[in-house]
């Protein structure tokens, strides 16, 4: 075949024709390609996310099913002026944008007020140490009560009435009284020292007895 013959083919009608419906057919999948892409990333369509705190979970719920979002709960907190379920935090916040489908976790109010131990400051520290480490977790302290021992040294704590210890789990709501050392003591204990043979003696008593005469030797 000649140059010219290939030209002049190449040229044919039934080549042409063939060569823009192949062209077309590729553009055709291509916005068919786009416009799929779109519809399953609802492109354009934004949901603005609802002011949920206040809401009870419940509510929250069913609001979200409606507005085709997921709402899961990630955390919980107490309030105790607010009922248990109550919504106290929200990520992400109202009114941001986001797609269909998206994810909302939530903060839920505790039923009851959570408990935490108490750390090892009975006997073990000193009044302004104890406040600031109960404070710190939250605790709510009333004034101190005096009591007899080294001042300022804390050797007690009294919650609603009963003494409590290191380690024992106390509500967060519930007041906390420390028991501090006034720096007087109204007695002594007496004291004591052990012999030279482990037996203990007291040391205001000396015992002997007292001879008056030496004994008469036997005749």
């Amino acid at each position: 075949m000649s140059i010219k013959e290939f030209y002049t083919k190449l040229r044919s009608h039934y080549l042409t024709s063939h060569l823009l419906a192949m062209a077309l057919t590729v553009i055709l999948l291509c916005v068919a390609a786009g416009f799929g892409l779109d519809i399953y990333t609802h492109h354009g369509e934004n949901i603005t996310i609802p002011n949920l705190k206040g809401m009870t979970y419940e509510k929250a719920y069913n609001l979200m099913q409606n507005e085709g979002l997921i709402i899961q709960v990630n955390d919980s907190g107490y309030n105790k002026q607010l009922p248990a379920n109550t919504i106290l935090a929200q990520t992400p916040g109202a009114g941001m944008k986001v797609k269909e489908g998206h994810i909302i976790y939530v903060t839920v109010n505790s039923p009851s007020s959570p408990t935490f131990a108490i750390p090892d400051i009975v006997d073990n520290s000193s009044v302004r140490e104890a406040e600031a480490r109960l404070t710190a977790m939250g605790f709510k302290l009333t004034p101190p009560m005096e009591v007899e021992g080294e001042k300022d040294w804390v050797y007690g704590i009294v919650c609603r009435g009963r003494r409590v210890s290191n380690g024992d789990r106390i509500a967060i709501d519930a007041p906390l009284t420390l028991l501090v050392g006034k720096g007087t003591q109204d007695s002594i204990d007496e004291l004591g020292f052990v012999d030279e043979f482990g037996t203990q003696q007291e040391s205001d008593v000396d015992e002997f007895v007292e001879v008056k005469e030496p004994p008469t030797a036997p005749q």
